[in-house]
């Protein structure tokens, strides 16, 4: 057989990570409270930015473009997985009985944010219980302490049979790409190979900076900058820049969840009716209005290259990213919550009983965005409604169907307990079993072991302790 040479030709497209759109997929994520120091810390340090005194809708004022500055776009998105280098792991569809995020119990705690990722993908019975076992052996700073064989000999003997050791490795790859970036690492050089793994290909000099931590760790941790220029092949300036790179990622990234919130909350969006509907806007007050300062870019000369001139174009080029980034995280905050809003009308108008199932997959389906951007946008931000102050990661909740093909959420299935609870007759409370056949009754038909889950999570003490309490 002889082997004919041929030259191909394809054509894709490929996500560039530019310092611009890290910096707003960062703003995307961070809360309120935290994108106004942000924002209060970038009003000190630039000239060229100013606070209007007015707030608004947009937030944010674009600057006038000229010539000599740097093409922004008109959209910047914020859209981006790391599928570049690992393999998605959302699904589409969604299981009857998966694990299911308490908000009240487990809020913001890292505990938390991971159930609920877990239970907004489409993981097998399995790899759910696998999962929740490894999110268990997390330490508070996001690291996998316990060895994995231990954790599966703990699997086995709860009645997991023929559990194998890849299994259990193949789950802990998929948990790998949960937020935040590095998390289930088993020791500082795999957290820190995991966030460079999600780092685009063209960011300069990963590939020594990937090297430098695969091999060289322990030589930059006794500072031996010799040893690393001469084994790496890089000279003073290169080195310092790949040792910065290092340095911008977190060693501990499960150290920003605590186990307590801020009892000060400030909405990002703001939902009412009137006679033509619901309507979703984002929160007037809630971010300063930037502008571009007038007296200090009217002193920029276009063909000027005096180092006070570049100093002050620098500056403007900032400041104009910044409101760009603003602006789009605003965008993407409001499609994101009117198609939560849009699917959730039924809570608006009825309560938690008329909760509908909604998983991750569903809204990055609808306005076509990657499932990691929706947990990026959920998180930490809060909605204001007629019906109190929520996250928006309270509108999301597992699938369980009912006997007459129905689905129901999680939530509607917890008010309608926590009503059947409250309805019964005092000398006489209604016992888990009696639960199942009230729910069944009303078309719902789930496990006992699920009652007592969700009445577990809310509170809700046993027939027996509750009879003994009256």
């Amino acid at each position: 057989m002889v082997m004919k040479a041929s030259l191909q030709l394809r054509i894709g497209t490929q996500l560039t990570m530019t310092p611009q759109l890290q910096q707003a997929i960062a703003l995307l994520q961070l809360s309120t409270l935290d994108l106004r120091q942000e924002i209060q810390q970038a009003l000190d340090a630039n000239p060229m930015l100013e606070q209007e005194d007015e707030f608004g809708e947009e937030a944010v004022s674009e600057p006038k473009e000229e010539e000599w500055s740097e093409s922004i776009p008109t959209e910047l998105s914020v859209d981006s997985d790391w599928s570049d280098t690992y393999q998605d792991i959302g699904g589409t569809g969604s299981s009857s009985e998966g694990p299911d995020f308490e908000r009240q119990a487990a809020e913001q705690s890292l505990h938390g944010h991971l159930l609920w990722q877990l239970a907004m993908t489409d993981f097998s019975v399995r790899e759910q219980l696998v999962s929740e076992s490894l999110i268990d052996a997390l330490d508070a700073n996001g690291y996998l302490t316990q060895p994995l064989n231990d954790i599966r000999e703990g699997l086995r003997a709860q009645g997991i049979d023929s559990l194998s050791q890849r299994e259990v490795e193949t789950t802990l790859l998929k948990l790998q790409q949960f937020e935040p970036t590095g998390i289930f690492a088993r020791d500082l050089r795999e957290c820190l190979m995991l966030q460079l793994a999600a780092l685009p290909d063209d960011t300069p000099l990963l590939v020594p900076a990937r090297r430098l931590v695969r091999q060289f760790l322990e030589a930059l941790s006794k500072d031996d900058m010799r040893l690393l220029k001469r084994r790496l092949g890089l000279d003073d300036e290169q080195l310092a820049d790949v040792i910065q790179l290092i340095r911008s990622l977190d060693p501990r990234p499960g150290s920003a969840y605590g186990v307590t919130n801020d009892s000060y909350i400030t909405p990002d969006l703001v939902v009412r009716h009137d006679n033509e509907g619901w309507h979703l806007e984002l929160n007037q007050d809630a971010l300063p209005r930037l502008r571009i300062q007038p007296d200090y870019a009217s002193l920029i000369k276009r063909a000027d290259k005096s180092q006070d001139n570049q100093f002050l174009k620098e500056h403007l080029q900032e400041a104009r990213w910044l409101i760009k980034s603003l602006s789009s995280r605003n965008d993407t905050l409001l499609r994101v919550g009117r198609e939560i809003i849009t699917r959730q009308i039924g809570f608006l108008e009825h309560g938690e009983e008329s909760m509908k199932p909604l998983i991750l997959a569903d809204i990055a389906a609808a306005v076509e965005m990657h499932e990691s951007t929706i947990s990026r946008v959920t998180t930490q931000k809060y909605i204001h409604t007629p019906r109190g102050v929520f996250e928006l990661k309270y509108f999301f909740s597992s699938q369980v169907s009912g006997q007459d093909g129905d689905s129901h959420s999680s939530t509607a299935i917890r008010a309608r307990l926590k009503k059947l609870v409250h309805e019964e007759a005092p000398s006489k409370p209604l016992s888990d079993s009696r639960l199942v056949t009230l729910l069944e009754e009303g078309g719902i038909q789930v496990a006992r072991r699920t009652v007592a889950k969700y009445r577990e999570a809310m509170g809700i003490p046993s027939s027996s302790e509750r009879r003994r309490l009256r």
